[in-house]
């Protein structure tokens, strides 16, 4: 009898040693990067940590915002990544994300650590870019335009039916457009000179890369977006080329979130830290994508533009990020530009 219980017990422990290592679960994660750049992140991480299975959900800035505010008494998502970082730090102040110290902060541009210091250490930069504008070079020759270099020059009559921008609500990169005009004119010119661009602008698109491939695709002669953006479609073989405003411009800074309460913590901190390395980031341009990577020691590809050769206003992300200015805000938007818009 103590022979068959021994052998019983023996078996069953080379059968639990011999069987394969059992998954460590599952992430849910929000991506607001472009689709190709969320789809590759998935893909990479899924290979490196094969024991965990990444649901992703590809969503505009402000929709990945919404979502998480949603889902605040029972999350879902466990980890909101990319995304202009003003939803990000209006996420912060709500309490809706989690305070984490990656002990990759150190190796961190100083932006990207100022971002989680701001924050409380409740998101972090993860990239930048800066606002512009890509314009189609066949149509703007074949109409006998001029080139637009600066934000007034937009206003003029000769471009109207001929600009996109998103819309501030869904796109995290038409607030910021929003938020650099206000620091740069004040509100009230602001919103004077948001309401002459509505006079040009065909469509607010969802999301905020789209304008400028429309441009690419010939259905729009510019498009206003994140430079990186419009580089993203002359590398693609567009007749797209960027500009960078005269009077000066404002930048994001894109960023990361774990979910304060996220049901799968350890898988979702394995996931920040690990996006946070410079191998992981020197590989954003695989999937077209040219922003600066936050992490100091990452490849920053040749096509990115480089911001300190773009004027730059020194944009206030923990004004603008706050919940208070950033629902003011949008709600002026929607009753001054979005209820007359075309």
């Amino acid at each position: 009898m103590r022979a068959t219980f021994l052998t019983t017990t023996v078996l069953v422990g080379l059968a639990a040693w011999a069987m394969p290592a059992q998954a460590a679960g599952t992430l849910n994660l929000v991506c607001a990067a472009d689709v190709k750049w969320c789809e590759l992140m998935e893909r990479l991480f899924e290979k490196e940590h094969a024991d965990i299975d990444v649901n992703m959900v590809r969503m505009s800035s402000g929709e990945a915002y919404a979502r998480i505010r949603a889902e605040a008494r029972n999350p879902k998502t466990d980890l909101w990544w990319a995304g202009t970082g003003d939803p990000h730090l209006q996420a912060a102040a709500d309490k809706l994300t989690l305070e984490y110290k990656s002990p990759m902060l150190d190796q961190l541009q100083p932006w990207a650590q100022k971002q989680a210091e701001v924050s409380g250490f409740r998101t972090v930069g993860i990239y930048s870019g800066a606002l512009g504008w890509g314009y189609n070079t066949d149509i703007l020759a074949k109409k006998n335009l001029d080139v637009p270099q600066c934000w007034k020059d937009l206003t003029s009559d000769k471009y109207k039916g001929e600009i996109q921008i998103a819309n501030p609500n869904s796109s995290g990169t038409a607030y910021a457009a929003m938020a650099t005009l206000v620091q740069l004119m004040g509100e009230e010119p602001a919103f004077e000179y948001l309401k002459a661009l509505n006079a040009n602008v065909t469509q607010y698109t969802k999301s905020g890369s789209a304008p400028v491939k429309a441009a690419a695709r010939g259905e729009t002669g510019i498009g206003i977006v994140f430079m990186h953006d419009a580089v993203a479609m002359t590398k693609e073989g567009f007749p797209i080329k960027t500009v960078a405003p005269c009077e000066g411009t404002g930048f994001e800074v894109g960023s990361m979130s774990i979910v304060k309460g996220a049901k799968n913590l350890d898988n979702a901190k394995t996931f920040y830290d690990w996006a946070l390395t410079a191998e992981v980031q020197s590989h954003a341009a695989e999937a077209g994508s040219f922003q600066l990577p936050s992490n100091a020691k990452a490849s920053v590809p040749p096509e990115a533009p480089k911001l300190g050769e773009i004027k730059l206003i020194d944009y206030d992300f923990a004004k603008y990020g706050d919940s208070a200015t950033r629902k003011a805000l949008l709600e002026r938007w929607d009753k001054e530009i979005g209820a007359t818009a075309n």
